[in-house]
């Protein structure tokens, strides 16, 4: 299931603003607080079309979150990849699809709906050549998945494209500078009947496509001669993160909004544990995982005093959800497009 939304920022570029540097959270020092080393932001970048906000709280053994975000003069991407079942999946998505992005677009001279598809496509066709290649050797990579969710902002238009269950949404300022919050991309998994039903027709020769397992539904992976049927389990997310954004985005400054979004989610969490925030903090990776699951968030704002079309002076950039380093994005062979 895809969802698109095309949007349009317009005007002139404002000066800019320094921006915080990537860390882990260092909520700490001075006021004498546990600091939360499974905690990492960006505070604060800039893109092509404004400034974008980044955090990450891990809870598995192995971070199971990918993300990223690319910035160039004429364009941005943004990508969250929430694996299940292992982190190889989402992890081949990040070493991938943005390449397969930049790739197609210099091919066809531009970023177009077809052409993210395109990169979706490729992306998933590769990580099946590999898990045709290795599961001999390992065979619980048949097992792994990722949920999917992309925006590319080009030329002044936003592409949203979404595989899986994470979630995106649009904020404009409303009646009375409220803060209205608009969808743009449904829920894809097996949950949902008429995931199911394209999951059936696809696949009519496999009565075990989607089957109940422990009381929630689920459906199969790969099943041929050479990969063994393969349970993923369907999960339902909370809606709390979208709740919170209605309290947090009209009254917080910019800077440290995503990280301040998942702090209030594991407080929340916490809370439900009928514990504190701070003790929490304690628990250590793998343990964490039975008081919430990895989270990302990425908080981007598309500010419409910028030129449509024009690129700007916004650094070409990679960063990479919970590293600290920050590498030269590809975005820098589409400054030559129109």
């Amino acid at each position: 299931m895809w969802s698109w939304l095309s949007k349009i920022a317009s005007a002139c570029l404002g000066p800019v603003r320094r921006y915080a540097r990537t860390r882990k959270d260092e909520d700490g020092g001075d006021n004498g607080r546990v600091v939360d080393d499974l905690l990492w932001s960006r505070d604060l970048g800039r893109h092509a079309a404004g400034e974008f906000s980044f955090a990450v709280a891990q809870a598995n053994e192995v971070l199971e979150d990918h993300s990223q975000v690319e910035t160039g003069g004429a364009a941005t991407f943004v990508g969250v990849y929430d694996g299940h079942g292992g982190a190889e999946a989402a992890r081949f998505i990040s070493e991938h699809l943005f390449a397969h992005l930049v790739r197609l677009a210099q091919e066809n001279g531009t970023i177009s709906e077809d052409v993210v598809r395109s990169a979706f496509s490729a992306t998933e066709e590769g990580f099946l050549t590999l898990v045709r290649r290795t599961h001999f050797i390992k065979p619980m990579i048949a097992a792994v998945g990722s949920c999917c969710l992309v925006g590319v902002i080009w030329r002044g238009t936003l592409y949203v494209a979404n595989l899986g269950d994470s979630r995106a949404v649009v904020g404009s300022l409303g009646r009375s500078n409220k803060i209205v919050a608009e969808p743009l991309t449904r829920d894809h998994n097996a949950c949902m009947e008429e995931v199911r039903q394209e999951l059936i027709s696809r696949h009519p020769d496999d009565s075990e496509i989607v089957v109940l397992k422990h009381g929630v539904l689920a459906h199969q992976g790969h099943n041929s001669d050479t990969m063994a049927h393969v349970d993923l389990q369907c999960m339902i997310r909370s809606t709390l993160i979208w709740k919170l954004l209605d309290l947090f985005l009209p009254i917080l400054m910019r800077l440290g909004v995503a990280k301040r979004l998942v702090r209030a989610a594991l407080k929340q969490s916490a809370r439900k544990r009928e514990m504190r925030y701070d003790d929490l903090k304690k628990v250590e990776k793998g343990v964490r995982r039975f008081f919430h699951d990895d989270i990302t968030v990425v908080v981007v704002y598309i500010d419409h005093e910028l030129v449509q079309g024009r690129d700007t002076k916004a650094p070409e950039l990679s960063v990479r959800g919970f590293v600290d380093s920050v590498g030269t994005s590809r975005f820098s062979g589409l400054s030559a497009l129109s």
